[in-house]
């Protein structure tokens, strides 16, 4: 979690914030190599345009939507964890809900291949899936509150809470594999390329509704300041009630999409498959295991998945801090909203910048700016509690974080769509579907791992010392209870996240210096370095 994932967690997961040409890319080609059960309608014809197919994309946005929500509520558990004052070992265990996104490559296949014909390819997977989704929902409306209760010297049972919603982002990203193999075969050939912009505003709107939305709603403050003529001890709502309400619209929504939606199920009847289209699950592995082999892949692999440790600490700690320093978790959740519009100029402005043979060069120049802001970040939940007042925070601190978010969005964007831009670029179009959601993949899970470790490592790295009560010690949960019930106080004498901060900077300093231009020279390579032999 980002300062922006401390309403969100993008590495995982994450969301598809853009439109991207890459995106749209790796869609077409996989459209190229798309089963002959799913051939187009003949009615989606080029003259028909958009307005022809406006129920399809409506269906689309909604489904992308429905799978934004339960990853936008995952996003706001860590939050909600953070002000009933949880261990950041509980916050790691957690972090591991936002890896299902990250990893869903490995069952893709399968989503792709195993499916009732008479049913449809994509309904098989999606109706059952979604089910699934609303149940889950409705479950964890009437057992959330105990979960997350605190009672004495027992807090939230975060090991239930991570089985819980990783099974949801599990569910949602399996949803996603579904929905993006329907949307190829859903929309006409001239109109695919609207599937990524229903998946990337589909999704942020979902994920808007499941964060934002719900944490304004649920927040007792925000509400009697705001929406309330009355003050009252609760929000509007709920997280059970939400959770209730959106367990019925999946439910029904899915009911009605396997009842009155029908898959395409014409065929091509002229039309062979090209030789390149793996035939079988074992195939695609096989085919994604030749990829990773290569060289030149395999290196830029490994630095992927070690580029991101500098930006760790920044990512996954410093909205956690700002709560544990008073600041209202549903205040930086609203934040999120004004950067809407920066995220989708971002990157239709870095893309011309990224659109030539060199695109890693942004990638290269980007990622000091990013480390310093990351240091920029640790003096921000430095001075955060010199700042606050007893009515609350005042706009220039609210004014400075925001500042501080959209220079992080900037270089983050920048090397964002760098790497996107390369993915594009070296992508062998013979099987560049699947060559590109590989390098994903890869992408996504460098940030995911340092993540997770940063969280895991804030505790040990704090230093505590009892005051107030001789002999007694804050080093464990016990110590600090029987600190507290000696009559002493457990003081932070070295916050880890500080510690954090440097090193990983630090770290993150040397990658730039040893293996940054390694990887601006992975560029230099031959088209030919790049491409799998088993797709010639």
């Amino acid at each position: 979690m980002e300062l922006s994932q401390s309403i969100t967690h993008k590495n995982g997961r994450q969301r598809k914030p853009v439109v991207s040409n890459s995106d749209k890319g790796e869609r077409e080609s996989k459209l190229e190599v798309e089963d002959e059960e799913e051939a187009l309608l003949p009615n989606s014809k080029a003259s028909h345009g958009i307005k022809g197919e406006l129920a399809n994309v409506g269906l689309l946005l909604f489904l992308y939507v429905l799978q934004g929500i339960p990853l936008g509520l995952a996003g706001s558990i860590p939050l909600i964890m953070q002000s009933k004052n949880v261990s950041y070992k509980d916050q790691a265990y957690f972090s591991f809900v936002f890896w299902p996104f990250s990893l869903k490559l490995f069952w893709a296949p399968l989503v792709d291949s195993l499916y009732l014909r008479q049913f449809g390819r994509r309904k098989s997977w999606l109706v059952p899936t979604q089910y699934l989704l609303g149940l889950f929902m409705l479950y964890l409306s009437v057992s959330v509150d105990a979960m997350l209760q605190t009672d004495g010297q027992r807090g939230p049972d975060v090991i239930t809470l991570t089985a819980v919603f990783f099974m949801l982002a599990f569910l949602a990203a399996t949803q996603d594999i579904a929905v993006d193999g329907w949307a190829l075969t859903m929309l006409s050939r001239e109109n695919v390329g609207y599937a990524s912009t229903c998946n990337s505003v589909g999704q942020t709107a979902g994920y808007f509704l499941g964060n934002v939305l719900f944490l304004a709603l649920e927040s007792a403050d925000f509400c009697n300041k705001y929406l309330r003529f009355e003050p009252q001890e609760r929000g509007i709502v709920t997280l059970s009630d939400f959770l209730f309400f959106w367990g019925i619209v999946f439910i029904v929504s899915t009911t009605l999409v396997a009842i009155l939606k029908k898959e395409n199920s014409k065929q091509h009847h002229t039309k062979k498959k090209p030789k390149e289209e793996t035939q079988s699950v074992m195939e695609t592995y096989e085919l994604l295991f030749s990829i990773i082999k290569m060289p030149t892949v395999f290196t830029f692999c490994v630095l992927l998945l070690t580029a991101k440790i500098g930006f760790s600490a920044a990512d996954a700690v410093t909205g956690l801090k700002l709560v544990e320093a008073g600041v209202p978790k549903e205040q930086l959740a609203l934040l999120a909203v004004p950067m809407v519009p920066l995220q989708i100029l971002l990157p239709l402005v870095i893309s011309k910048y990224t659109a030539g043979p060199r695109p890693l060069d942004i990638f290269y120049k980007a990622f000091p700016f990013r480390l310093l802001i990351g240091l920029e970040y640790a003096l921000l939940v430095w001075w955060t509690p010199s700042v606050r007042q007893e009515q609350g925070f005042p706009v220039y601190y609210y004014a400075v974080v925001l500042l501080s978010y959209a220079a992080h969005q900037v270089a983050l964007y920048s090397m964002y769509v760098a790497c996107m831009a390369f993915h594009a670029k070296v992508s062998d179009p013979m099987i560049g579907g699947t060559y590109m959601t590989l390098l994903n993949t890869v992408t996504n899970l460098g940030g995911n791992w340092p993540s997770t470790l940063a969280l895991w490592l804030v505790d040990p790295l704090t230093f505590k010392e009892c005051q107030g009560a001789p002999g007694q010690t804050c080093g464990s949960v016990e110590e600090a209870g029987l600190c507290v019930r000696e009559g002493g106080t457990c003081v932070t004498t070295l916050d880890g996240y500080y510690v954090e901060s440097v090193v990983c900077v630090l770290i993150g300093l040397c990658w730039w210096i040893f293996f940054g231009k390694k990887m601006k020279r992975l560029q230099e390579e031959s088209p030919s370095a790049w491409h799998c032999r088993v797709a010639k």
